[in-house]
């Protein structure tokens, strides 16, 4: 028995260090995604240019 109080804190630890790497690793893996979704989208949306604010468009009248 004492063998289980000696090596439990460290598997404790150890799964919960697991826990929060896991979850460090999945949030990095979602945000990957959402952006690499986002950047193939502005990709396949056509190209306007910038304009200046104060400048008014040219279609506008």
């Amino acid at each position: 028995m004492e063998y289980v109080a000696v090596i439990l804190p460290s598997l404790v630890v150890g799964l919960i260090f697991w826990f929060a790497m896991k979850a460090i690793f999945n949030a990095d893996k979602a945000e990957r995604q959402a952006e690499a979704r986002a950047q193939a989208e502005a990709d396949s949306l056509p190209a306007q240019p910038v304009l200046p604010a104060d400048r008014p468009r040219p279609d506008s009248k």
